[in-house]
This record gives structure tokens, sequence and C-alpha cells, in this order.
């Protein structure tokens, strides 16, 4: 018996006032009742401590894990638009006609709206459709012979990206 346990059967003793013979069984049933009670309390905290430390962990690893698979996926979408960069700086080299130059143009804006449309960038359909709040945006309000709420004209563009709204499209509604 460790010092510990002999100060808390002398405390017991003393708190009952029953003389010693009448609970030796009991004292010693309930003490190690209690220092089982005890370790189990103790395994219980230390598992707790170790599930909380395990959590933080995850967490902290799932953390690092996003980061990196955001980082991914932009590069990814950036190494995909360097021809449109290489064609650009062609464009802005070559010199030539207007007309060329416009052409040129066309074609690295048709590239650089493929590779956006392969990763789910859409435009929002606006003019002569009902006008919708959740993807339009109303500046104006014009009297005309369109039936009520068409969109009659286009401002700026909007764009969805798979299902989700990255700007709407900025309109003008007939009244």
């Amino acid at each position: 018996m460790n010092e510990e346990e002999k100060m808390i059967l002398a405390e017991e003793d003393v708190s009952f006032g029953e003389p010693e013979e009448s609970r030796p069984n009991q004292n010693s049933a309930d003490f190690a009742e209690l220092v089982r009670l005890r370790e189990e309390n103790a395994q219980y905290f230390a598992r707790l401590q170790r599930l909380q430390a395990d959590f933080d962990n995850y967490r902290k690893r799932v953390k690092a894990e996003k980061q990196e698979w955001t980082a991914q996926a932009v590069c990814e979408i950036v190494r995909e638009l360097l021809p449109v960069i290489d064609n650009l700086e062609r464009a802005l080299e070559a010199g030539g006609s207007a007309e060329l130059l416009l052409s040129g143009v066309d074609l690295v804006f048709k590239q650089f709206l493929s590779v956006l449309n392969k990763h789910g960038l859409n435009t929002i359909e606006a003019c002569g459709v009902q006008f919708d709040p959740t993807c339009h945006h109303a500046i104006m309000q014009l009297e005309c012979a369109e039936p009520e709420n068409m969109v009659v004209e286009e401002l700026q563009k909007g764009y969805r990206l798979k299902e989700r709204l990255l700007r709407p499209s900025m309109v003008k509604v007939a009244k």
C-alpha cells in the first residue's frame, strides 16, 4: 500500500467514527473501487487527449490538402492558358494591317474562351429572355413594345462557372 492509500484510509477511519474492526472489508473494497475508478478515469482522460490531438492533426492535414488541391487546380488552368499568352505576344510582335491584327486577336479570344468553357465557364443568356433576378442585374427600365420584364439589351455579359454565378448580366428591362 502506498502513502496516498494509507492517507485515504486514515481519513476514512477518522471521518466515520466507527471502530476499525467493524468495517475492514468495506474499507478495502471501497478503496479498491476508488483506485479502479481513478485508473479508469486516467485512461479515459489519456484517450480523450489522444483523440483531441488526432483531430487537430486531421484538421491541419485536411487544410493542407485543400490548399494543395487548390494550388494544383490553378496550376492546371494557368498551364492551359499559357498558349493563349504566347499567341497574344505573337500578335503584339507581328504588326501588320489592322485587319490581320483583328483576325489574330479574334482567334486568340476564341482560344481563351474554349479553355474557360472546358472548365465550366458559360455566359448567361440575356437578350430576349424573361428577366431573372438570380442571374440578371437590371440597371434600367425602358418603355417599349416588348412584353413587360423582358430583357431588351445587355450592357455587360454575365457568367456562371458550372452552377455558380460569377457575375450577373447587367441589363435593360422592358417596362
